[in-house]
This record gives C-alpha cells, sequence and structure tokens, in this order.
C-alpha cells in the first residue's frame, strides 16, 4: 500500500507555508493595528491633558499662587469609563485629582512625557505624564515667578482593546478565507502540473517487448523538468531494446552455432547405426564425432568466457588484480598464438615504446591480447606480418594490433564486438572461430575501465586500439 505521495506533500508544503505566511500576517497585522490605536489614543490623552493644563490659572491677589478651574472640564474619551486625571504643580504639590484617581497609583518621574498602562478595578488604563508645562494663565506686569504645573491624564483601554479585538478577527478570518482559497488554487494548480506525469507513466505501462516506442504527451516535452526524465527514459527504453535484440540474436546464434556439429553427430551415429560396418568404418565414424564434440566443448568454453568476461564488466565477479608489466602480458599472449602465426605463415612483430604497469588480473590481459591477435593473424595473408605495439598516451596504457589483411567493409566495422558476428555470414564448420573472441574483449577490456576501438581502410589494413586507465579496478 503506497503511503506516500507527491501531490500530497507538494500541498502540505503549500498549506504550511501559507499557514505560516496567515499567522505571520495575523501578528503583524494586529500589532501595527495596536500601534496605531495606541498612537491614536496618546494624542487624544495628550489633547485632554493640554486641555486640563489650560483649566489652571493664577488667582488675581498677585500671589502667584494657582487654582484649577473645573467649569470647563473636557469630556472623558469613553463615556461608559470616566477618564481621571491629576494637577500637581512645585509650590503647591497635588492640586487636583479626579474622584475615581487610585490613592495607590505609581507615576514614573522619568522624561517629560511618559506614558504607561496600569489596571485599576477591573479596567484597563493607558496614562500619560507632561511635566514642566508652563500655566498658559498669564497677567501683565505679574511680579511673582511663573509656574508649572505637572499633568498625570488616563484614558480607559476598552474602546482600544474592542478594536484591536475586531481587527484581529476580521485579520484572522480574512486570513482563513485567502488560506482555504489558496489551498484550492493549490490543489487544482499541482493536480494540473502532474497531469503530465500521470499520463507519461500510463503511457510507459503500455511499453512491452512488442512496443518499446515511449509516447511522450505533447505537455512532458514543454516542461522543463520532466524534459530530462522523458529524455533518459527514452534512452533507457533504446538501451533495453538493444540488450533485448542482442539476447534474442544471441539465443539464435547460439542455436545456429550448435545446430551445426549436433546435426553431423547425430547424422554420422545414425548412418554407423544403419548397417554393419567395419572397425575401420566405425573408428572413422567415431573420430568424426569426436570432432565435432570438440568443436561443442570449444563453443562451451567460448560461451562461458564471455558470460564470465560480462559479468566482470559489470561488477558481478571480482578477480585478483596485481602490479603487472603490460608488455609481459602481449609477450605472453604472442607465445601462446605463435603456433597458429607458423601455420599462417604469419610473422608477429612487437614494439613496446613505453608500458609500465596496470593494476589487473594477467590472466584477463592475455586472453584480450589473445584474442585480438588470434583474429588479426587469423584473417590476415600468408606472408603478411602482423604488428603489435605498446605505449603510454596521455599517462593511459594504449595497446594497437595491426594487420596488413583485406580489411573490414565499412557496414561490418561497426558490429565486429558483437557476439557471434562475422563478416562470413557462411558459418562453415571451417570458416574460422565463433564470433566470440573480440566480444570477450571488449567485455574484459571495459571491465578495467578502457576502450576499445577498431579502424580499418578496406583492402589494405586493420587497426585495433586498446586504451586502458592507469589506475584499473
Amino acid at each position: 500500500m503506497l503511503r506516500n505521495s507527491i501531490q500530497r506533500r507538494l500541498l502540505s508544503s503549500v498549506v504550511l507555508s501559507q499557514t505560516l505566511l496567515a499567522v505571520g500576517l495575523l501578528f503583524a497585522g494586529v500589532f501595527y493595528t495596536q500601534r496605531s490605536l495606541l498612537s491614536t489614543l496618546d494624542a487624544g490623552i495628550q489633547g485632554q491633558a493640554m486641555s486640563v493644563a489650560a483649566l489652571v490659572r493664577y488667582k488675581e491677589d498677585k500671589s502667584g499662587a494657582v487654582y484649577f478651574d473645573n467649569t470647563l472640564m473636557p469630556p472623558s474619551l469613553d463615556r461608559n469609563h470616566p477618564d481621571m486625571f491629576a494637577v500637581w504643580t512645585p509650590r503647591s504639590g497635588l492640586l487636583l485629582h479626579s474622584s475615581n484617581w487610585p490613592n495607590s497609583l505609581q507615576i514614573p518621574s522619568a522624561g517629560p512625557i511618559q506614558t504607561w498602562d496600569f489596571k485599576a478595578g477591573n479596567v484597563r488604563y493607558r496614562a500619560l505624564r507632561l511635566a514642566s508645562l508652563p500655566v498658559l494663565d498669564r497677567e501683565e506686569a505679574v511680579s511673582f515667578r511663573p509656574q508649572t504645573v505637572t499633568i498625570v491624564y488616563a484614558a480607559p483601554l476598552h474602546r482600544t482593546d474592542e478594536q484591536l479585538r475586531r481587527a484581529a478577527a476580521f485579520i484572522a478570518i480574512a486570513s482563513l478565507l485567502l488560506l482555504g482559497v489558496t489551498g484550492l488554487l493549490a490543489l487544482w494548480g499541482i493536480r494540473r502540473a502532474l497531469r503530465p506525469l500521470q499520463q507519461l507513466a500510463a503511457d510507459a505501462a503500455l511499453i512491452s517487448t512488442q512496443n518499446w516506442q515511449l509516447r511522450q504527451p505533447q505537455e512532458s516535452q514543454q516542461l522543463e523538468e520532466l524534459s530530462p526524465l522523458t529524455q533518459s527514459m527514452t534512452a533507457m527504453l533504446a538501451r533495453l531494446q538493444r540488450s533485448f535484440e542482442q539476447q534474442k540474436e544471441f539465443m539464435g546464434n547460439a542455436a545456429h552455432e550448435l545446430k551445426t556439429p549436433v546435426a553431423v553427430l547425430k547424422s554420422t551415429l545414425q548412418s554407423l547405426l544403419q548397417k554393419p560396418r567395419t572397425s575401420d568404418e566405425y573408428r572413422q565414424g567415431l573420430e568424426l564425432s569426436l570432432e565435432d564434440l570438440a568443436r561443442l566443448e570449444r563453443l562451451v568454453q567460448w560461451m562461458l568466457r564471455l558470460e564470465r568476461a560480462e559479468q566482470r564488466s559489470q561488477g558481478g565477479v571480482k578477480g585478483h588484480p596485481q602490479a603487472i608489466d603490460v608488455a609481459y602480458t602481449c609477450e605472453e599472449a604472442i607465445a601462446r598464438i605463435r603456433n597458429l602465426a607458423d601455420a599462417q605463415e604469419t610473422e608477429i612483430h612487437f614494439a613496446n615504446s613505453e608500458s609500465g604497469l596496470l593494476e589487473a588480473d594477467p590472466e584477463d590481459l592475455q586472453l584480450i591480447w589473445t584474442n585480438i591477435l588470434e583474429n588479426a593473424v587469423r584473417y590476415s595473408p600468408q606472408g603478411k606480418p602482423v604488428v603489435m605495439s605498446v605505449s603510454r598516451v596521455n599517462g593511459a596504457t594504449r595497446v594497437t594490433v595491426e594487420d596488413h589483411g583485406t580489411g573490414i567493409a565499412e557496414a561490418d566495422l561497426p558490429h565486429i564486438f558483437e557476439r557471434f558476428y562475422r563478416g562470413d555470414r557462411s558459418r562453415t564448420r571451417t570458416s574460422g572461430g565463433f564470433g566470440l573472441g573480440l566480444a570477450i574483449a571488449k567485455a574484459l577490456v571495459e571491465a578495467y575501465g578502457g576502450t576499445i576501438s577498431a579502424s580499418s581502410a578496406p583492402g589494405t589494413s586493420t587497426r585495433l586500439t586498446v586504451d586502458l586507465p592507469a589506475k584499473s579496478l
């Protein structure tokens, strides 16, 4: 049961990010609204305090004493909760305070203007302190020193808190609505964006051994993110198709190679059983049968070698690498192929300019050179030499084998490293090997991280080049 979903993950990420954004906007909106409301309230309180300060007047006795005229008291900012205030002068001390003034109120003394919040009973208040305000009532030709007053004015925060709650509720509801709309839009957009991927998956499910073609939806070809995926899938399917066809071709070729010696062996044995024969005839028939069995045995051995080489190239089999001189393995391979070269009257010339050491299994390297040399000697005309050379190119060890035969046709050159491939289509029992030597060499070279390539001039020569990295395995 599938529990993970790209759609759910994307939707969860969008909803989470939008939720965090909504919460952030809620806090930011509430903070900004609170500051704005408090700033407005502070301005109102300051206006009220200045109005109260204007009611402080000098007495007419020219003594410089002051009194408070409460006949013009401004109304409270909140009708349901009365304001409170208190007035001090340096000479008279506390001049007047409102009836609801709390005696236990702590008044800060720092700064000319000070605001703070406090609670009286169950009501929260915002207080403002204005210090050293001049008495606005001035008599002409006064002989006394002017006084200053300090006003503390407090207004309830009830209306401000109510406005703040309403603003917070409005912002929260708006954020939730926007979150819901954003979530729906995100769901719609994600489903639409994933539709090409779903269509691609549906088309990929139609691929089979009879249908290797991947139909790419038009939308997936236009999407930047899906284009690498479709290209990789197309390349992968091409490789799989090629591998499948190679397996089919391998089975067909193997069956063809096995069919001839088995049929000949069966025919020989049947002919021996059709009528009584002399001992010499039986001996000759058995000898022919043993030759066919030997050919079958060689074919099976070559197939096992190819399987081992391909497993090595895929990392399935580990050899026994050791530091070995490449030139030494080339000389060993030349010694192995000497009898075939002598039979073909072909000389093998070896040139070693600079080989160096390589971490490899010597048996693997000797098998590579033997297969390449055998192929070159077998298709070289009598009297024509085969040249093998070892050199260092860009830090890698390069081994080349060149013959002076008839060359390889341009149409056959790309296929010479394929299994059972031979330019000679007759596949007679005397036509040479099984077409597996170069395939084995290629698999082993690639197992060591190297490359093998062929170049040919038809009617003149053929050259095989092997490049092995300085450090392998």
